[in-house]
């Protein structure tokens, strides 16, 4: 095995993220301008916010001489799968203990995890729902060593410190930033980051998910001893819950895709555009407002939107170091570099 100190100092080696601004009549009739701050172009296995968690967990993993890592996740958990890639790319070893049972063939996303070495284990729901307590996380370390426990969906103190760096690589003036919202780390981080005088808006992507005021709170807390007042959580665009679509959610993806050239993730990312443009058409926003939206998961070319860019093959390999990202979309009339 590789040892984890050797490959530590990669983990700050990631430049910052592209910016793109959306050429859009709705905007422009709202006086909004809107740029997406580009995440999911970090690295094609450890896109947007999923590298900026695991950042500084990584970090501590190797400088406390872990060997092992171990999260938890759904059977399509994006985690997981980012869990499953950083082990294998930074040497250590990797353990998923997924929701519910054992269903085969695995899905892409546990196919991946297991192709990167990961191993996988199923864990009842009931148990699953008492995972953080103490009998579970000593019945798992008796049953699997040591090991660097990451929580489910990977919001801790580490991943909101690698979440807070983002607002200070946007170089341009802006006045909100704007996320989606699972679990909490990546809004907590934002919000810290941020200078006097602007604010973070989070659209939750969970149904009824009221307790994600408090998540965000308790991470801040736990990582700064304070927490900021300069973000909210909308609760309006979460299309019937996590991984739940609605037909306004559909029509609005669908549009994008034809007006821009890209196709949402519909689970994270199409919920807070949809928020966003239909706060920007309700006036929520004030007239001259910039809107910096970060792209937290992938985004794809739609269909016949755009000729192939060199890099486009990446995503089957994880490479020996992090890419540089890479302006997406430039040139095409929808989505340009801010200037």
């Amino acid at each position: 095995m590789t040892d984890p100190g050797r490959g530590s100092r990669e983990f700050d080696r990631t430049p910052p993220s592209p910016l793109e601004e959306l050429d859009d009549p709705r905007l422009a009739r709202a006086g909004v301008r809107v740029i997406l701050k580009r995440d999911d172009l970090i690295h094609p296995l450890l896109p947007g916010n999923k590298w900026r968690k695991l950042k500084y967990n990584l970090a501590r993993a190797a400088e406390l001489g872990h060997e092992t890592l171990l999260t938890f996740g759904g059977a399509y958990s994006n985690h997981v799968r980012a869990v499953a890639a950083s082990g294998a790319r930074f040497g250590f070893r990797s353990v998923g203990v997924i929701r519910g049972e054992e269903h085969l063939p695995l899905n892409d996303v546990l196919a991946f995890a297991a192709r990167s070495g990961m191993r996988l284990v199923y864990m009842d729901r009931t148990t699953y729902r008492a995972k953080g307590t103490a009998p579970v996380v000593e019945e798992l370390r008796r049953r699997f060593g040591r090991f660097y426990l990451l929580p489910e969906g990977g919001s801790n103190e580490q991943a909101v410190r690698g979440c807070a760096e983002l607002p200070g690589e946007i170089d341009v003036p802006f006045d909100v930033v704007c996320c989606p919202v699972g679990t909490g780390g990546t809004l907590a981080g934002i919000a810290a980051g941020l200078a006097a005088g602007r604010r973070a808006l989070g659209f939750s992507v969970l149904r009824g998910a009221r307790f994600l005021a408090d998540d965000v709170a308790r991470l801040q807390a736990a990582t700064y001893g304070e927490v900021s007042a300069n973000w909210t959580i909308d609760h309006d665009f979460h299309a019937g819950g996590y991984a739940r679509r609605a037909p306004e959610l559909d029509a609005f993806a669908d549009d994008f895709a034809h007006r821009h050239g890209m196709s949402l993730d519909r689970i994270y990312v199409a919920k807070m555009m949809w928020g966003v443009f239909t706060l920007a058409e309700r006036g929520a926003f004030p007239r001259d407002t910039t809107v910096v939206a970060v792209v937290t998961g992938a985004m794809e070319a739609a269909p016949s939107s755009r000729p192939a860019r060199a890099g486009d093959d990446e995503a089957g390999a994880l490479p020996p170091a992090l890419h540089p990202s890479r302006p997406a979309g430039a040139g095409d009339g929808r989505l340009r570099p801010p200037p």
